[in-house]
């Protein structure tokens, strides 16, 4: 089986031919929101319906963070460290202090409950960026079925805690990425099962006080949908898709695909050099070492 497809012949020069993709763990029923900790050597995930956070580790393999997780998704570290997460049970993102007790960093915007924050971000500033479609309270599968109070946004959360809708004309805002210089803002819109929602990764500039503009569509996935999206330092976008991950150049034309037998949900970079990239896809977790290295 080939694990690569070159659409671009360049992308033969990021993938190793002596370097598979390699299935790290499954038996799990949807797997997302993948963070790396270089200074313990682990991965963190969320295996959303069986409502827990996983840490694999080459040493120590599979074993439980937390649970329950209150339905825990997409996560990040913030530039103190602290693991930052969004929590579909609870419909608000958290941030996990040194000493392991939780911190509410937004559950509301304008006195309505949020839906069920998906994925996070946190740039340089420390602002901390989510997404906030309605997979949390759609039905109880990820999550309690629930009313929905506020529209589809992406928000934005500044270190003295005030929040602002950044981004208020998506129909289901999915993962989210900056560029490595944090001069633009990559936005996956997902869509709903079933419907004819958009399906596509828009890129907005961000200028220096944060404000967006732009918006284009920047390249439509297919087969599937964009969900959870990473940059490596050359400013390539690698993104889960249907059949996997694909890499697209900062132009948006497809570079190339690592193929897998299952849906892609998400994925980051880590190992020593953040050169594997970690990749959760349905039931399993897979990884493989890339001839890139991905964006701090």
């Amino acid at each position: 089986m080939s694990f690569f497809e070159a659409v671009d012949p360049v992308f033969s020069t990021y993938v190793l031919g002596n370097a598979p993709v390699k299935q790290l763990a499954t038996g799990f029923d949807w797997v997302e929101g993948p963070v790396w900790f270089g200074d313990l050597n682990c991965l963190l995930f969320s295996d959303i319906p069986n409502d827990r956070i996983l840490r694999w580790s080459p040493d120590g393999g599979l074993s439980t963070f937390r649970a329950p997780s209150n339905f825990s998704n997409g996560q990040t570290r913030d530039r103190q460290g602290r693991l930052v997460t969004c929590e579909h049970g609870t419909r608000r993102v958290t941030r996990t202090e040194y000493d392991g007790t939780i911190t509410v960093i937004a559950d509301s915007f304008e006195g309505k409950r949020l839906n069920s924050p998906n994925d996070v971000i946190v740039a340089s500033d420390d602002a901390i960026w989510f997404t906030d479609p309605i997979y949390g309270i759609f039905s109880d599968y990820e999550g309690h079925r629930g009313e929905q109070e506020l529209p589809c946004n992406v928000y934005r959360v500044d270190p003295s805690g005030s929040i602002r809708a950044m981004l208020t004309d998506f129909g289901s805002p999915n993962g989210l990425a900056f560029s490595p210089d944090e001069r633009r803002l990559y936005v996956a819109d997902t869509g709903l099962p079933d419907s004819d929602d958009p399906r596509h990764i828009r890129a907005f500039d961000v200028a220096d006080d944060g404000r967006l503009s732009g918006g284009d569509v920047f390249h439509v996935i297919s087969p599937g949908a964009a969900d959870g999206i990473r940059l490596d330092s050359e400013g390539n976008v690698w993104s889960s898709a249907g059949d996997g991950v694909h890499c697209i150049a900062p132009d948006g034309h497809l570079m190339g695909r690592i193929l897998l037998p299952e849906r892609a949900s998400n994925l980051c970079f880590g190992g020593r050099a953040r050169h594997r990239l970690f990749i959760t896809a349905t039931t399993s977790l897979y990884v493989v070492a890339l001839n890139r290295n991905g964006a701090l």
